[in-house]
């Protein structure tokens, strides 16, 4: 079986895929600050639980966003299930081209959605990801990885209307039925809401302008299904996109052998 860990700005996925299928998600707040022993005694139950035993895990694969995090993650599949994890990184056989100026720069994340999109829709296609940023990546027919455009996310925008203008109270998410709001709260989720639609329905019609051919558009992250109510430009909904672009990588990948002194990390890592 197959440790996957998604290791985003807001939470960490841990999932297990026995080859055939996912046999259990979990998650949990990001924190950097958090070891590898406690992850460990929180994820070793959860696996239990899920009648998985720990020496049926085989192998791990890691991606993340947060480097802060990701030397406890290691530890974790080290010394908690004996194996050495495959990290995500733009320098690893994807199976396709990486056509930016600095393919290191690009996050982990987003070659992953790359990846699992063309393989399972094909392309052309633009992935738009609701994470704590929005991201729309765009990938060709042959499944080349094009580049794409990061905005903030819904939830950092709300902070941050709520941080910048004193009388303007911290809302929730949810969509408005009536553009108009006749208060404040519902100006607001107006706001947020339909706005974030506008920005969705206009940078897809920018970004299939430039690529001079319709894209499918495939969605993910947690609010993916939120805004597909207030929108017809989604092709498809798919919330594991991430975690599968994971297991993907892995099979293309062999993983480095574990070190005799556990406490240091190969170089090339």
């Amino acid at each position: 079986m197959l440790l996957v860990i998604d290791a985003g700005n807001t939470n960490i996925v841990f999932a297990v895929h026995d080859g055939d299928e996912w046999r259990g998600t979990w998650r949990l707040a990001t924190s950097s600050q958090r070891t590898s022993d406690e992850y460990g005694v929180w994820l070793e139950a959860l696996i239990v639980r899920a009648g998985i035993k720990v020496v049926q895990i085989e192998g791990a694969v890691i991606g993340t966003v947060v480097p802060a995090a990701l030397y406890h993650l290691r530890r974790l599949c080290r010394d908690w299930f004996d194996v050495e994890p495959i990290v995500a990184r733009a320098t690893l056989d994807w199976g396709f081209e990486i056509k930016i100026d600095n393919p290191e720069e690009v996050g982990a994340d987003r070659l992953l959605n790359a990846l699992a999109a063309h393989n399972h829709y094909g392309g052309p296609l633009v992935v738009i990801d609701f994470g704590t940023a929005t991201t729309f990546d765009v990938v060709d027919k042959d499944g080349a990885y094009l580049g794409g455009v990061i905005a903030p996310g819904i939830n950092l925008s709300i902070e941050a209307l709520h941080q910048a203008a004193a009388r303007l109270p911290r809302i929730g998410i949810g969509r408005p039925q009536s553009v108009i709001g006749r208060s404040t709260i519902p100006a607001m989720r107006s706001g947020v809401y339909w706005g974030y639609i506008g920005l969705i329905e206009g940078l897809l019609a920018r970004i299939e302008g430039e690529y001079g051919e319709p894209l499918k558009a495939i969605a993910t992250g947690g609010l993916a299904p939120l805004f597909a109510e207030g929108t017809l430009k989604f092709t498809v909904i798919d919330p594991d996109l991430t975690l599968d672009g994971l297991r993907l990588l892995s099979l293309r990948n062999t993983a480095p052998p574990l070190p005799r002194d556990r406490t240091r990390f190969p170089e090339t890592e």
